[in-house]
């Protein structure tokens, strides 16, 4: 093989390889968006409001809670299910303490259970939209609303879909730096709230 024969090849293979590393960047937001866009994995939706349409047609929605290993909250739901009908606005609640004697910030990871449903369960507003920052001996109400999107009726799978179980997985995740701050701050300034 000639040298500008090797040449072709050297750069044919580094254009594959960069082909590669472009995909594998591109891999992780296509699929987040071929998860929210379909449902698949039991990725829900998210609205701005429910439909105009409610049906008589009723689910039981269950409430999972757990936490990722080191997390120091306690946290649960506080009703375990309740019955909605389709296209129904709906609110829950969940409960989280922390125990710690240090502020800890966490984020909530969240599925929904059966897979089918997951395109069709959408809220409106979520506590794991944003982080949460719980103070020593905090507990916190967390609401999430939601409702279920009557077109599951229509879908093949999702016609047969009697229960949705939706779950929350609560992360400990770096304190924000305004929080950080404020809590130096606090230290900082004497007990009496007095300052030179």
């Amino acid at each position: 093989m000639s040298a500008p024969a090797h040449g072709r090849t050297a750069l044919k293979l580094v254009g594959v390889a960069v082909t590669m590393g472009a995909l594998s960047f591109a891999a992780v937001p296509f699929y987040d968006w071929f998860c929210r866009t379909t449902g698949f994995a039991g990725t829900v939706g998210v609205a701005e409001k429910a439909p105009d349409v409610v049906l008589e047609d009723t689910v039981l929605v269950r409430f999972d809670a757990s936490k990722a290993a080191g997390m120091p909250w306690s946290f649960k739901p506080q009703q375990y299910s309740m019955r909605v009908k389709l296209g129904e606005t709906a609110l829950a609640f969940y409960e989280a303490h922390n125990p710690a004697d240090r502020p800890v910030a966490g984020t909530a990871s969240f599925n929904v259970q059966p897979d089918a449903a997951g395109g069709y369960f959408t809220k409106i507003e979520c506590f794991c939209f944003t982080e949460q920052v719980l103070a020593p001996g905090e507990t916190a109400i967390m609401p999430v609303t939601f409702f279920v999107d009557p077109e599951l009726l229509k879908d093949p799978e999702g016609q047969f879909v009697k229960e949705i179980t939706l779950s929350y997985t609560f992360h400990e995740t770096p304190l924000p730096e305004t929080a950080s701050n404020a809590d130096q701050a606090a230290l900082a300034v004497p007990a009496s709230g007095a300052v030179n």
